[in-house]
């Protein structure tokens, strides 16, 4: 699944930046980056993410079930990677390679 996650963590950084916008950081977005600490995204910033995910993904990804199963602190200290490992997971719970959309 390594492969899937290098995609979907390139897809992910291009939305990122898009709803950051001239906000954007100039440091590398990774699996362990922080959406609130190091990339310092607001909760419309997340908001904004959440629509970029389903024009992207459709239903088959569903960012606002992801979230609800979280804590709040949890959701505060959320990790890009946390995404990209739920985003695979549905893709594959799809029947579709999550390399491959």
């Amino acid at each position: 699944m390594a492969a899937a996650q290098d995609s979907i963590l390139a897809d992910l950084t291009e939305m990122i930046n898009a709803v950051l916008g001239d906000f954007a950081t100039d440091q590398v977005i990774t699996m362990d980056t922080t959406f609130r600490d190091d990339l310092g995204m607001e909760s419309i910033d997340v908001v904004s993410l959440a629509g970029r995910l389903q024009a992207r993904y459709g239903d088959t990804v569903n960012f606002a079930h992801f979230v609800a199963k979280l804590d709040l602190e949890t959701v505060g200290e959320l990790r890009v990677g946390q995404l990209v490992d739920h985003i695979a997971t549905s893709l594959e719970g799809d029947g579709v390679p999550a390399g491959s959309r």
